[in-house]
């Protein structure tokens, strides 16, 4: 089973996003099975709070739901417990690096680091614009699942 953690600020925007969004494409895939998929903050502000709103709507246009998702922060011990651990932009690498004490397996990369533009995904917190957000995770989804076929870690 290939676990993979997706990591941002807060976890009510872009990591449950991505959580969601994989869950859905690996459903569709009929993979699953083999997967173990889920999300978790950097801070710990938000913990305890649900998927914030623009992330809800913006799954619901695509049939994704976000039931039963609150934020929770990441651990020192979810390192050794996922083989992926992908963060959204370059700031979470670092916090998440300081939490878990290091990436000495090379586990952790930003989502977009698996595609052909590498670069960090803007947080809609900020920015407004889940619209963008969606397309960005859409897109490092696919790369990862492209990867992991590659790497034969998948059909």
């Amino acid at each position: 089973m290939i676990k993979i953690l997706f990591i941002c600020l807060g976890n009510i925007c872009r990591s449950p996003m991505a959580e969601f969004v994989m869950k859905d494409m690996v459903e569709k895939k009929g993979i699953q099975h083999l997967f173990y998929i889920a999300s978790a903050a950097t801070s710990s502000e938000e913990i305890g709070n649900p998927v914030h709103h623009g992330t809800r709507n913006k799954l619901k246009q695509y049939g994704i739901s976000t039931a039963g998702k609150h934020a929770i922060q990441l651990k020192k011990a979810d390192y050794e417990n996922y083989d992926f651990l992908i963060g959204m932009e370059e700031r979470n690498l670092a916090n998440m690096r300081r939490i878990t004490g290091g990436d000495p397996d090379n586990k952790m990369y930003r989502l977009l680091d698996f595609s052909n533009h590498p670069r960090d995904i803007a947080d809609p917190w900020f920015t407004g614009n889940f619209d963008l957000t969606y397309t960005d995770i859409v897109e490092g989804c696919e790369a990862l699942l492209s990867y992991l076929k590659i790497a034969k870690m998948i059909l």
